[in-house]
């Protein structure tokens, strides 16, 4: 006999496979007839069928096995193929936070070059109602108001947040804007009350800056000693009313569709930073907006007082005299800016979630905030450490 056959046993990414060769079938006896001969080729070739089998089945056991001789090498090097895998990483996070968030994507991406960050900036409590209300999933939610976290989202969709930056509202302008030249802390209100003046806000159902910013002009009453500056700018050219009632203020808001703004006073979009372009191209003259976006657009603006502009926890308790109802009832309390991140229960990719969490509370992800004019919370703070996953736990 001639024939020479090969079998061998192979490793793969984890699957066994098995390579028979037969190099000559040809069998020569001569003093067998062909039938024997054809007897004897089918038997052995089910033979060797039988043997790969039990060779492959050997193959896949001292694979499972935990006492096979597979070195840690081999498994290794399964698993960081796994991880090298192509991965979506998705935010949706507030509007102030789109330059701060790209900035951040771009280092994250280079640091994990398998991962497409995907980022949705909206007003914060739009970003909430896509998970709450239409079902969205996304991997990371960050807020500029933390205080939504608690109340829109747990325990149902998570059970823990951090807060991270703070912020203040100001008023923009550019030096295009009428009276520029004039306006300060002390005028600004009577600035925008000037007739010939456009401003704008966002919209306080969709937008903590929105609500914030109706807050920062119904606290500048009291401040300013002038009791008709929210009527005058606000109250007067728009659907919103403002109650009094044992000292609190409250701004009740109608449904979207008709807050009603007087366009030829007001410009309203859902999320602040729609109102930058407008600034730049002369279509308002003044908004309300936050100190970091201000920043980053490199527009002009007025830096209000403490008193009002919801920045220091010294005036808290002021703050809190001013509350706003959205058209959905929901109660929201004048308090000091601050931007909360968690993840939700839903995510995706909750570990690539805790890796990006990282770099932003890192000396790095800091730094960016700092530059962006935002002031980060260092160390982030959170009500209940415990439920805070583990990882982000030892950087609080």
């Amino acid at each position: 006999m001639v024939s020479k056959f090969a079998l061998k046993c192979t490793k793969n990414t984890g699957r066994a496979k098995i390579k028979i060769t037969i190099f000559n079938n040809h069998y020569v006896y001569p003093n067998i007839t062909m039938t024997i001969k054809n007897h004897i080729f089918l038997i052995l070739t089910i033979s060797l069928l039988l043997t790969a089998i039990f060779l492959v089945t050997g193959c896949i056991d001292n694979k499972m096995t935990p006492d096979s001789d597979v070195d840690s090498h081999d498994i290794t090097a399964n698993q960081t193929t796994a991880s090298d895998e192509e991965a979506v990483l998705k935010i949706f996070h507030a509007g102030s936070l789109s330059i701060p968030m790209a900035e951040l994507e771009e280092k994250f991406e280079t640091l994990h070059p398998n991962v497409d960050v995907q980022r949705e900036p909206a007003g914060s409590r739009a970003c909430i109602k896509k998970i709450t209300e239409l079902d969205k999933q996304t991997d990371i939610l960050a807020s500029a108001d933390y205080t939504l976290i608690p109340t829109m989202m747990m325990p149902e969709y998570t059970d823990w947040y951090l807060a991270f930056a703070k912020n203040q509202i100001v008023i923009a302008y550019t030096d295009d804007s009428k009276y520029s030249s004039e306006v300060g802390p002390d005028n600004w209100y009577d600035i925008l009350r000037r007739p010939d003046v456009t401003f704008g806000f966002s919209n306080p159902n969709d937008d903590p800056c929105g609500y914030r910013s109706v807050m920062v002009t119904q606290l500048s009453e009291a401040y300013y000693n002038d009791e008709s500056i929210f009527d005058d700018l606000m109250g007067d050219n728009t659907a919103i009313e403002m109650t009094l009632d044992n000292g609190t203020y409250t701004a009740v808001m109608p449904a979207s569709e008709y807050i009603e703004p007087n366009t030829k006073k007001i410009m309203m979009r859902s999320m602040e930073v729609e109102l930058s372009s407008a600034l730049e191209t002369g279509e308002i003259d003044y908004f309300y907006i936050y100190r970091s976006v201000a920043v980053q657009h490199g527009f002009r603006f007025v830096e209000l007082p403490p008193q009002i502009d919801l920045s220091s926890v010294d005036y808290e308790d002021d703050y809190n005299t001013v509350r706003l109802k959205t058209a959905n009832g929901n109660i929201v309390v004048g308090t000091p800016i601050v931007y909360g991140i968690t993840i939700p229960d839903n995510a995706m990719q909750p570990e690539l979630g805790v890796e990006f969490i990282k770099l932003l509370l890192s000396v790095d992800g800091q730094n960016v905030f700092i530059e962006n004019g935002q002031p980060p919370i260092v160390p982030a703070v959170t009500k209940d450490a415990g439920n805070v996953p583990a990882e982000l736990r030892a950087l609080l």
